[in-house]
């Protein structure tokens, strides 16, 4: 199986060299990916480009070495890109997404750690059973929390909703289809009710996969919309977000143990 290169990611085992990371901080975007791997990463080294699924090797400051890598938006392009990314020797994911806020004191421009997920996500089904927990790692997201403290990055950690859908499955109804089904009309004041803090599409299926292939899972999103009140994303809040998000997930693989 070491030398074998993967459909989707572009690379296999043998890609990554004598000394092959554990840990990978796997971002929904390409140009965030290599952000990461540029600003953080020494001895970078691109592993592929196939299919806009970046992703990039390298070594943090302290010597471990890390893979930055690309999952693509929404859950069934992550559970190809982790499925693979397990077969070639990872063993730790961080994801680092952005979000959007449902509870008013989560503000735009600070981050949310998932200690778990709501998951109403088709791709999960097929990992796991509805019933099957979506739970990240506790230590690696403790691991986070303390970076997080540490960088003084305003951070709040709770549950996520983890959807299928930017537009209806977040009730949003300021798109190309107003007309929302019955069962999603509310469904965000009753999830702030159940103290879910906020929205994103893919943690949920990546920690139903981190239980079922015994891995371990953690997310961090950094807030670009407050839904409480607008559905629109602040970009000139997005990129304070997104540094924030970054910055503490490379700082958690760092320390992680």
């Amino acid at each position: 199986m070491t030398g074998k290169r993967f459909y989707h990611i572009g690379f296999g085992q043998d890609d990554l060299g004598s000394l092959p990371p554990s840990i990978a901080l796997l971002s929904g975007d390409p140009e965030r990916s290599r952000l990461i791997a540029q600003t953080y990463f020494q001895d970078l080294r691109l592993l592929s480009e196939n299919r806009g699924l970046n992703s990039y090797v390298g070594y943090l400051p302290n010597g471990r070495p890390i893979l930055s890598a690309t999952s693509g938006m929404g859950a069934p392009s992550l559970s190809i890109v982790v499925n693979e990314l397990i077969q070639v020797g990872i063993r730790q994911i961080i994801r680092i997404g952005t979000c959007g806020s449902i509870q008013p004191n989560v503000t735009v421009g600070s981050v949310v750690i998932s200690s778990a997920a709501l998951c109403r996500q088709g791709a999960a089904n097929d990992i796991a059973p509805v019933e099957y927990p979506a739970a990240a790692d506790p230590f690696l997201t403790v691991a986070l929390v303390k970076a997080a403290r540490e960088l003084e990055v305003e951070h709040y950690i709770g549950i996520t909703a983890s959807v299928d859908t930017f537009y209806e499955g977040q009730e949003r109804i300021d798109s190309a289809n107003p007309n929302l089904m019955r069962s999603l009309h509310g469904i965000t004041e009753e999830y702030r009710r159940l103290n879910i803090l906020n929205y994103e599409m893919e943690c949920g299926t990546l920690f139903k996969m981190a239980g079922v292939y015994n891995f371990a899972a953690a997310a961090i999103c950094g807030v670009v919309a407050g839904r409480t009140v607008s559905e629109n994303i602040i970009l000139e809040r997005k990129d304070i977000a997104v540094k924030n998000a970054i910055a503490t997930a490379v700082h958690a693989a760092a320390t992680f143990e």
